[in-house]
């Protein structure tokens, strides 16, 4: 920093009024830890900017008199990337103030949404319009559209519809240096050059601060059908999927797998009902939707039965009420929380190509077990687009903070499986401070050139998010 510590609090305030400069400690403890515990930061304030002309004036003090910023929306990111770091030198800019839903265009199809609009309201705007706004995660209600297209979430109904990469159609940022990028689009055809919003989809901050989003919405489904199944292996899934697909094409918009102990710790300790009377090494939820209600039910219900026939599948049940999917969905969900109690968890966000989903799975489980006799793998995502949450939960009984002291190991064996299928080691969760030592040592060398080289021309002081991503 070039200024005194005073003089910077000072400054801030000026420009965004002193409500919403804030240095009491327990007014922003809740903004300097992340969900999981694992980075814990000290900052300088917590600064709230009104206004994307606000946050450019922010930016461009800060990065007139080096000080570093740590954007943050809902704070619900995984990977440490919304967390300051130790110094207490840093601001973190937080764009919750930023909440207007600018517009919507049920004929081109696009809402604009500024930062602070949580993706469950800007799902609820969306259906007012007779829209759907697809993009769906746990964290819905707090994660905020600007965090969804900074770390480019992913979420349940990617299979159909894409990650967020594919669901913003443009986005209004500002520059370290205070400039503001205004490349928010209702076009589907725009072929003017790079496609500048892509720049700062998954940048996770660190080449400015995303202020405004446009993004693309779908006709309302006028019918779904929602079916929790029970099968012999991962094998099995994707004959299910693949019965699926053929039958239902592209209305196919969830399939999830889970593994037994996933289930068997979310009934247990009580997050959800068991969807189904027996047990079964391996469960998949799966949605489909239409725009053509009429006979959707049978078909999907025909689905089922093909694969009931072809020995698929063990048993199933269909969602018969909303209340009934949600309780579907609310047992899936619950499930990183229901790892809690069963004590530490090493998690792996990871995806290899759909059909070496079963092979990975096989294979990294038998790498735990060599590595950590005991350790309960927790596995269970998004199979219709290859992306597991390989999680493994102590033994029973052992010591949770000297297994945690493993982490770095356990991730180098699970990864190890991943690298050798040619996956990735972060799927959706970003790379943030957890994995970023990850990224420098396996990621393509030319492209990591490339990142470093954008990272330097857009900020040559290095304020935007010190220390995250590269």
């Amino acid at each position: 920093m070039k200024v005194t510590r005073e003089a910077a609090l000072a400054a801030l305030a000026g420009i965004v009024g002193p409500a919403h400069a804030l240095t009491d400690p327990d007014l922003i403890a809740g903004a300097l830890v992340e969900p999981r515990g694992l980075y814990r930061g000290r900052a300088l304030a917590l600064v709230r900017p009104g206004s994307t002309a606000e946050a450019a004036k922010v930016l461009a003090y800060c990065n007139d008199q080096r000080i570093g910023v740590t954007p943050q929306g809902g704070n619900t990111g995984l990977v440490g990337g919304q967390t300051p770091d130790e110094s207490g030198e840093e601001i973190i800019l937080s764009t919750q103030r930023l909440k207007a839903i600018r517009e919507i265009d049920p004929q081109a199809d696009v809402m604009i949404c500024e930062a602070g609009v949580t993706l469950a309201d800007a799902q609820a705007a969306a259906l007012e319009a007779d829209r759907l706004f697809p993009l769906s995660l746990a964290a819905e209600g707090t994660c905020t559209v600007g965090g969804i297209a900074a770390t480019n979430a992913g979420g349940v109904t990617v299979i159909a519809y894409g990650n967020a990469r594919d669901l913003v159609t443009g986005v209004e940022a500002v520059l370290a240096d205070g400039r503001t990028v205004n490349a928010l689009s209702k076009l589907k055809k725009d072929n003017t050059g790079y496609d500048v919003k892509d720049l700062f989809v998954g940048s996770e901050g660190t080449l400015g601060v995303v202020t405004a989003v446009s993004l693309k919405l779908f006709l309302n489904p006028r019918a779904r059908a929602t079916a929790f199944v029970g099968l012999e292996s991962p094998e099995k899934a994707l004959e299910l999927l693949r019965i699926a697909r053929g039958r239902l094409g592209s209305a196919v918009t969830s399939f999830e797998l889970i593994a037994r102990f996933a289930y068997d710790i979310t009934v247990r300790h009580g997050f959800a009902r068991a969807p189904l009377s027996g047990d079964h090494a391996w469960y998949a939820l799966i949605e489909a939707s239409s725009q053509i209600a009429e006979g959707f039910d049978e078909a999907f219900g025909a689905m089922l039965e093909a694969a009931f026939d072809e020995g698929v599948i063990e048993d199933a049940a269909l969602a018969a009420s909303l209340e009934q999917r949600h309780a579907f969905w609310r047992l899936r969900e619950s499930i990183p929380e229901a790892q809690f109690p069963e004590g530490g968890s090493i998690k792996h966000d990871v995806s290899v190509a759909v059909g070496d989903v079963p092979a990975f799975l096989k294979e990294a489980t038998a790498a735990v077990a060599a590595f950590e006799p005991g350790a309960r793998v927790c596995a269970f995502g998004h199979l219709g687009d290859g992306n597991i949450h390989f999680n493994v939960s102590q033994p029973l009984g052992a010591d949770k903070a000297a297994y945690l002291s493993r982490w770095d190991a356990m991730n180098e064996v699970v990864h190890g499986v991943v690298f050798r299928m040619a996956g990735s080691f972060s799927a959706e969760h970003g790379v943030g401070r957890l994995k970023r030592g990850l990224l420098a040592r396996t990621k393509d060398a030319g492209a990591l050139h490339v990142m470093h080289a954008v990272k330097a021309a857009l900020d040559p002081n290095g304020v935007m998010n010190p220390g995250k991503v590269l």
